[in-house]
C-alpha cells in the first residue's frame, strides 16, 4: 500500500494519513483484514513522529474502521461495499458534506460541477475496486 501525504499542506499530517487510508479502504485496495505498517513503521517511511501517526490510526479505530491491538497491530475491519454503516455514521457525514458543498458553493462552484465532481469520485472508487491489478 502507498499513502501520500503532503508535508507542506495546511492539512494536518494525522488528518492527509487518515484520509488517505479511508480512500484506500473506499476503492478496495484496503480490504477487511488487511493489515497496516506500524505506527512506528509509517512514521519513519514518511519521517513524521510516530504519535502523529498513532494519532491518525486511532481517529480510524474511533470511526470503526481499524483495529488496533498489541498483536495484529493496525487491521482493517471494514470492506468498502459491505453492510451498513455504523449508527450514526450518517449524521456526522452529512454534516461534514454540507459544510464542504457549503465551501464549494461559497467559491461559485455550479451546482452541476459539484454533482459531476461527485460523480467523477465515485466512479474512481468504483474502478479502483474492479482493477485486479
Amino acid at each position: 500500500m502507498i499513502l501520500g501525504v503532503d508535508l507542506a499542506s495546511e492539512v494536518p499530517l494525522y488528518q492527509q494519513l487518515r484520509d488517505r487510508v479511508v480512500e484506500a479502504i473506499a476503492s478496495g485496495i484496503l480490504p477487511a483484514g488487511s493489515s497496516l505498517p506500524t505506527t512506528r513503521q509509517l512514521a519513519s517511511d514518511f519521517g513524521i513522529n510516530f504519535h502523529t501517526v498513532n494519532k491518525a490510526y486511532d481517529l480510524l479505530r474511533q470511526q470503526g474502521l481499524l483495529r488496533l491491538t498489541r498483536k495484529t497491530g493496525a487491521t482493517v475491519l471494514r470492506d468498502a461495499h459491505t453492510g451498513p454503516p455504523p449508527p450514526d455514521f450518517l449524521s456526522g457525514w452529512r454534516s461534514r458534506a454540507r459544510t464542504l458543498l457549503a465551501e464549494a458553493v461559497a467559491h461559485g462552484v455550479s451546482e452541476a460541477e459539484l454533482l459531476e465532481t461527485c460523480e467523477s469520485v465515485l466512479a474512481t472508487f468504483r474502478a479502483e475496486s474492479e482493477d485486479p491489478a
